[in-house]
């Protein structure tokens, strides 16, 4: 039997990059995968090739930002499908790169954290009372490398997922004993279309931290999100999964 058979799992951001990734992976070991993105475009062509390929998925619009959209959205999803076992979280925004901290404007800094912060927290609050109602649980939220080390010009993007991975941790132990598990992964710069914007100084930069010296892969991270999603990852709440390329050890 595959690990996620007869499971409903929700990935967050899903329309491309790391999250469609997980999304294909996840259906492939047997999920019922709801694709969902800001683009519903986009999650439905995730959605299509799953299908396609022998996979379950269907794809829903969700903005990740709106509260009570997100709350709608996860009573929907456990209303229709009877359960909710597993949320993966991949939706976030660069914002801005090569940018000095006296050229950010709190326009940036609050636009960043609605998404990559404030989202992550009203997907977990939404799905908590389901998760714990059913005794088990899984969510995964993909931070970022930056949100340890820090990467310069970036100050929006680092603040937010340094924020995301101390939220993780905490809420983590909130849950620790109601059979739900709450990690972060933490990837270094991947090849995804989230970067096609980042200026070619801070890719270069990132890419020269990186031990391997190479960007890393979707794939690569959707393996360790498989892993951190699943009734596997039974005994490991509130860590950080790195996939950086020996960038980060701690």
């Amino acid at each position: 039997m595959e690990i996620y058979e007869g499971q409903i799992v929700i990935v967050a951001g899903g329309g491309a990059g790391i999250g469609a990734a997980a999304a294909t992976l996840l259906a492939s070991r047997g999920a019922m995968v709801v694709v969902s993105d800001v683009v519903l475009a986009n999650a439905e062509k995730v959605a299509a090739e799953i299908n396609g390929s022998g996979g379950k998925a269907v794809a829903r619009e969700l903005n990740v930002a709106d509260q009570t959209g997100v709350s709608n959205f996860i009573n929907m999803v456990a209303k229709d499908f009877g359960r909710l076992d597993a949320i993966v979280n991949s939706a976030g925004i660069v914002g801005p790169t090569n940018t000095p901290l006296e050229k950010i404007t709190a326009a940036d800094i609050e636009k960043v954290l609605a998404i990559n912060l404030l989202g992550a927290i009203w997907l977990t609050q939404s799905a908590l009372p389901i998760m714990k109602a059913a005794k088990y649980g899984r969510i995964v939220h993909v931070a970022s490398i930056a949100g340890k080390e820090g990467n310069p010009g970036m100050t929006p993007y680092v603040l937010s997922k340094s924020a995301m991975i101390g939220f993780v941790k905490a809420v983590a132990k909130e849950v620790a004993t109601e059979g739900i598990t709450i990690n972060a992964i933490a990837p270094a710069v991947i090849k995804t279309p989230m970067n096609a914007n980042t200026s070619e100084e801070t890719l270069k930069y990132m890419i020269s931290r990186i031990p391997m010296g190479r960007l890393g892969e979707a794939e690569e991270v959707a393996e360790m999100i498989s892993f951190a999603a699943s009734s596997a990852c039974s005994f490991t709440t509130g860590f950080c999964f790195d996939t950086s390329g020996g960038r980060a050890t701690y």
